[in-house]
């Protein structure tokens, strides 16, 4: 699958990656030095230890399908989903626990778990920068905060029947602010320091644009990204509010994140067993040109059965 949405001078990515098991999320080290893919391997929530996270280097190319494997030595993982890279470490949601992977050499270093808390589908993750983990709890209509700096301390965010599911979560590159995207019902809600909750995009029966907003994520110019799972779109939606369609006719795209660093998009395909990186547009670039509707052919879809990249 290939997006093809480089408009601009960026080094030469636009990597189909095959042969994944339920990709269910993939992000860019924070250093630029790599990416990871998180394999639920099988039915996503499925404790059955085969969980896997694959290893790309920095220009996109697959370093190790197997990078950290469930059952293999002492590590556990059954089926990861959202990531985040804090230091040295890449943390992982796995069903109702956080697992913390050394982010180089892929071995276990620690386990939190939300037993406590009776979480129970625990899905996007994020680090803040300055030591505060955030992760959801689609089941529980829940966002924790994690304090890696005060022995992984666990504690009640929010919790709100209005999150409907929430699925997708990033933090906001200038105010800093927690964004949410709902499973449920496609709202987004903006997150203010007091804890209050905005609706910054309504997804209601009149109004209603998506299905099930399955990722969310911010660019550097502060453009947004949305992925809805169903309807199988990526959306942009500038800082001006224009909203626009950069991608359609999508197999599941179970999240999107951007390399800001690179200015890059990073989508998994759930069952297509597949994901992509690819080159953003400058936001200047896009104005109010037609563009002609991208179809299956323009994402590479063919190519899913084809030859692998070394």
């Amino acid at each position: 699958m290939v997006l093809l949405l480089s408009a601009w001078p960026l080094p030469a990515l636009a990597n189909p990656i095959i042969k994944l098991s339920s990709p269910q999320s993939f992000i860019a080290h924070p250093s630029g030095e790599g990416y990871y893919i998180a394999n639920a391997n099988g039915e996503p929530g499925t404790p059955d230890n085969n969980g896997f996270i694959s290893k790309l280097d920095q220009e996109g190319n697959l370093l190790d399908r197997h990078f950290i494997q469930g059952g293999r030595g002492d590590t556990i993982l059954h089926s990861p989903h959202g990531m985040a890279v804090a230091g040295d470490t890449l943390y992982v949601t796995d069903i109702d626990v956080i697992r913390g992977f050394h982010a180089q050499s892929g071995k276990p270093t620690i386990t939190v778990s939300l037993h406590p808390f009776h979480a129970e589908a625990l899905t996007d993750l994020i680090a803040d920068g300055i030591g505060q983990l955030f992760v959801l709890d689609t089941a529980g209509n829940a966002v924790y905060r994690i304090d890696s700096r005060h022995g992984h301390e666990v504690s009640l965010y929010l919790q709100h029947e209005d999150l409907a599911s929430p699925r997708g979560l990033a933090v906001h590159p200038r105010s800093g602010r927690l964004w949410i995207a709902s499973l449920e019902n496609g709202n987004v809600m903006e997150i203010a320091e007091d804890r209050t909750m905005t609706e910054v995009i309504s997804n209601s029966f009149f109004t209603g644009k998506f299905r099930n907003l399955s990722g969310i994520d911010f660019d550097r110019f502060g453009s947004l990204y949305l992925s809805d799972l169903t309807s199988g779109k990526i959306w942009r939606v500038q800082p001006d509010h224009s909203m626009q369609v950069i991608a359609e006719f999508l197999i599941s795209p179970s999240s999107v994140k951007i390399d800001r660093r690179n200015h890059m998009i990073l989508v998994p395909y759930l069952y297509a067993n597949g994901a992509e990186i690819n080159g953003l547009e400058r936001p200047t670039n896009t104005g109010n040109q037609q563009k002609r509707k991208r179809t299956l052919s323009d994402y590479g879809l063919g190519r899913l059965e084809g030859d692998e990249k070394p």
